[in-house]
């Protein structure tokens, strides 16, 4: 019988000819087995292993007195306890009597026997049934469906040897049934198949997944995620704790607004009417005070809230591991740091990461890759060629090197071969870049006696010795692609950083197999924002500016650090500024006046002028950490309960009208009109 098939509901199952047929299946219990063990002899593999066990190995279980059948049953809870779990048992169980629970993951008649496959949190064993030994534990597993939960008391044996299944791990090892109690059926058709893998052809979309949850969890894919983030957790603890005496303290949830980059989700107060909290964006207050208080080491797998657009690996509410550290110089909590990544990526992986990790500067980073967060898995460098082009007659170049802007180039080799000149101007290529923030894409292509190619104008506008001089700084060659980008340093950076992983992609150039991380530091303190003329703190004003710049703060480096692992920033953090007339300067370069600070700052800095400690701290993304080592796509697919792209609870159908009273409690009233 198919799989779809056997996952349709049914009202009731069959059962022996003497139990009344109107009954479901739902009632029978265990009772105690009066058949004579050496009846079994009948059955070949059965009979020499039960045979064989001796009274020591095979276990006697209390069994439930026979009941008589009665609607009233119908809705009977009961707890019935195991002796054994699906995913561990192997052949030296062979000859125990046991007793699993589970779900049924698949369901099968082969030879006049009926199989099912019984799943829990430890895996799937193989379930077998013996008609003429035991007709009525038959007659109930030939009634079962696909997710029925259900419990199996029966004696384990080993599998025939042209069935035995060495992919599984209890692929050597059956039980053969004597009783099977439905536990409870699945009245409802199931929208999907648990047993559907990731990437199959039909595998489930992801709106009808987080729709149903609960079912998606009990997949294979998701439970191995859900407990690798477990792992993970737990191993960070006991580094933490055991190793270095770290202290987890829990941080307040509400609190207040404080202006850290995204919209803050807010709490209205029905105790202060007219007044709000905030749900935090990170501890990073709380953290900084809990060291002035004297904890010398605090951690917390702490939850955060941010009201921002989101993307796969962005959610409104996220966790992160967040930690904090007195008397600790850079050097110090660099190394602390990797020692902890270090051993989560041996003992959760088993991947060695370098010792040291490499370091790139902020400046180094962005000139080379166009990219703080760089992935350097393959090669690929951007150069600037601005000095190149200066004297050149390309208007184009010549206009935006005179304006200030700059002129970068990518060169990809073998390029010319794999990208047409019709994909460069209108292709997916040109496409990406023009997604970017570009206004074309100008390109070259080194043909095979080595002289340029292209627009020709550009190529034109360089004597033969300036073409040297441009292939040899690029390190071109014959069948090698250059693609250029133009105009101020961020804009230029931004399109050339797209292309760059776009061509690696297309081209294969990033080693699966390898792992790259590495530190990004001396980090600028602040930026400037364009639209609102002001400068903004790049990582959060609370970071202290690089002891060598402090007589010029505005363009000062930040003693700022992230880790990032192919490509993707893992976490960050800083050493802080812990002095109340630094931080004040700092504040006000970013536009928050004295006034304003002691509104919104002013119980850190008065905490600043009672004795601050030389601190620092890091903050790592536990759920992009987690989706890294788990291989997953999406940080939503190693969070139980995650909210859509949309921001919405698909499960729960969160967020929700709510009784016009309780908005009245809270002296609130909405101008928007129900949805419903």
């Amino acid at each position: 019988m198919s799989l779809l098939l056997r996952s349709l509901p049914a009202v009731a199952l069959r059962a022996k000819s003497s139990i009344p047929p109107r009954l479901p299946l739902l009632l029978l219990t265990f009772r105690r087995l009066n058949s004579n063990p050496a009846k079994l002899l009948k059955k070949r593999a059965f009979s020499s292993i039960y045979a064989s066990a001796s009274p020591s190995e095979t276990l006697s279980l209390p069994t439930t007195p026979k009941q008589p059948f009665s609607e009233a049953n119908a809705d009977a809870l009961e707890w019935v306890n195991r002796t054994a779990l699906c995913g561990e048992l192997s052949e030296p169980d062979v000859g125990k009597r046991v007793r699993l629970c589970g779900w049924v993951a698949l369901h099968r008649v082969h030879g006049g026997l009926t199989f099912l496959s019984l799943r829990d949190h430890t895996g799937i064993v193989q379930v077998t049934t013996l008609p003429d030994d035991f007709p009525e534990a038959h007659s109930v597993v030939n009634g079962l469906r696909l997710e029925y939960v259900v419990a199996v008391e029966g004696v384990v044996r080993s599998r025939p040897i042209e069935s035995i299944n060495k992919k599984m791990k209890t692929g050597f090892v059956e039980v053969a049934a004597e009783h099977v109690h439905v536990l409870n059926a699945v009245r409802s058709k199931l929208p999907f198949l648990i047993t559907t893998s990731d990437d199959a052809k039909d595998a489930t979309k992801e709106e009808i997944r987080l729709r149903y949850r609960c079912l998606d969890l009990r997949r294979p894919q998701m439970s191995s995620n859900i407990m690798l983030r477990h792992k993970v957790v737990k191993l960070i603890r006991r580094y933490l704790e055991d190793l270095h005496d770290f202290v987890e303290i829990e941080t307040p949830i509400l609190s207040r607004s404080t202006p850290e980059g995204a919209r803050d989700y807010l709490v209205p107060s029905r105790i202060q009417p007219g007044a709000f909290y905030a749900l935090p964006q990170s501890p990073q207050l709380f953290k900084q005070m809990l060291m002035v208080s004297g904890f010398d080491k605090y951690y917390q797998i702490a939850r955060c809230f941010r009201d921002e657009d989101l993307r796969a690996d962005r959610q409104p509410e996220f966790t992160q591991l967040d930690m904090e550290l007195a008397f600790t110089p850079l050097e110090d909590m660099l190394k602390l740091n990797e020692d902890l990544i270090r051993k989560v990526f041996l003992e959760i992986k088993g991947v060695e990461l370098p010792n040291p990790f490499p370091r790139l500067t902020y400046a180094e980073a962005m000139s080379r890759y166009g990219s703080d967060r760089p992935d350097t898995r393959f090669d690929l460098e951007l150069k600037d060629v601005s000095d190149v082009f200066r004297n050149s007659s390309f208007k184009v170049f010549t206009d935006t090197l005179s304006s200030g802007g700059i002129i970068k180039a990518l060169c990809v080799p073998s390029g010319s071969q794999h990208y047409s000149n019709s994909a460069l101007k209108k292709g997916d290529i040109y496409n990406e870049a023009i997604k970017s923030g570009a206004k074309g894409l100008p390109f070259l292509k080194v043909s095979n006696d080595g002289t340029l190619e292209g627009i020709p104008a550009l190529v034109s506008s360089l004597d033969r010795n300036e073409q040297n001089h441009f292939l040899k700084l690029l390190s071109a060659s014959s069948g090698d692609l250059i693609l250029f980008a133009v105009g101020n340093e961020a804009s230029v950076n931004k399109v050339l950083d797209r292309l760059r992983l776009h061509v690696a992609l297309e081209l294969g150039l990033i080693d699966p197999s390898r792992n790259s991380i590495l530190w990004v530091t001396d980090f600028p303190m602040f930026e400037w924002n364009d639209s609102e003329e002001r400068f903004e703190a790049l990582h959060h004003p609370f970071t202290a500016p690089h002891p060598e710049d402090m007589n010029d703060l505005a363009s000062a480096r930040a003693l700022a650090y992230d880790m990032v692992y192919n490509g993707v920033e893992i976490g960050g953090g800083s050493l802080r500024i812990y002095k109340r007339e630094v931080q004040e300067k700092v504040l006000k370069i970013v536009g928050i006046s004295s006034e304003q600070a002691e509104a919104k700052f002013g119980y850190l800095l008065e905490a600043l002028d009672m004795g601050a400690p030389p601190h620092g701290g890091i903050a790592y993304g536990l759920d992009r950490l987690t989706m890294l080592l788990a291989g997953a796509n999406s940080i939503r697919d190693v969070i139980a309960f995650p909210k859509t792209t949309t921001a919405q609870c698909a499960l729960t159908r969160s967020p929700s009208d709510v009784d016009p009273q309780q908005l009245k409690d809270l002296s609130l009233q909405t101008t928007v009109t129900s949805s419903k």
